[in-house]
Formats: structure tokens, sequence, C-alpha cells
């Protein structure tokens, strides 16, 4: 994966894989630990640091959100 190819499904998936869960089953909205287990995971995939601000935190609340934010911060690294 790339930063070009980080795409709601990847999301979606990695979601899915924190609570062993068919991917139509994650909802939208995201808890703070699947932040965490997210954010993890795409620091694994990738090799770097994830280093997120308030704002950006704020962001990443939903499925949508978190790819948003994810995609500018692996552009910038």
């Amino acid at each position: 994966m790339t930063e070009a190819t980080l795409k709601r499904e990847d999301v979606v998936a990695i979601l899915a894989s924190f609570h062993t869960r068919p991917v139509d089953e994650v909802p939208e909205r995201i808890d703070s630990m699947e932040l965490a287990w997210l954010v993890h995971q795409v620091e694994q995939r990738f090799g770097l640091r994830v280093e997120l601000d308030d704002g950006q935190l704020g962001r990443m609340g939903t499925v949508s959100g978190a790819v948003d934010v994810l995609r500018e911060v692996i552009a910038t690294v």
C-alpha cells in the first residue's frame, strides 16, 4: 500500500481485523480503541510513525475522516 492506494476499503479491512468481524459489519463511527488499532496498523504497514495533532484526531471519528487524515499524513512523510 502507498499513499495513492490507501482507500476506504483498506481502512475498513484494518478495522474489521480489530474485532475479527466481516467488513460489512464495520460501522462508520470509530471509537478510541479502534482508532489506536488503526493508527498502529498503518504505522506497521508503512514503516512510519504517525504523529497526529488534536485537529487531525478530531476528524478521525469516522471511517471517512480517518481515510482523509491518514492519506494526508502519509503524503507528508
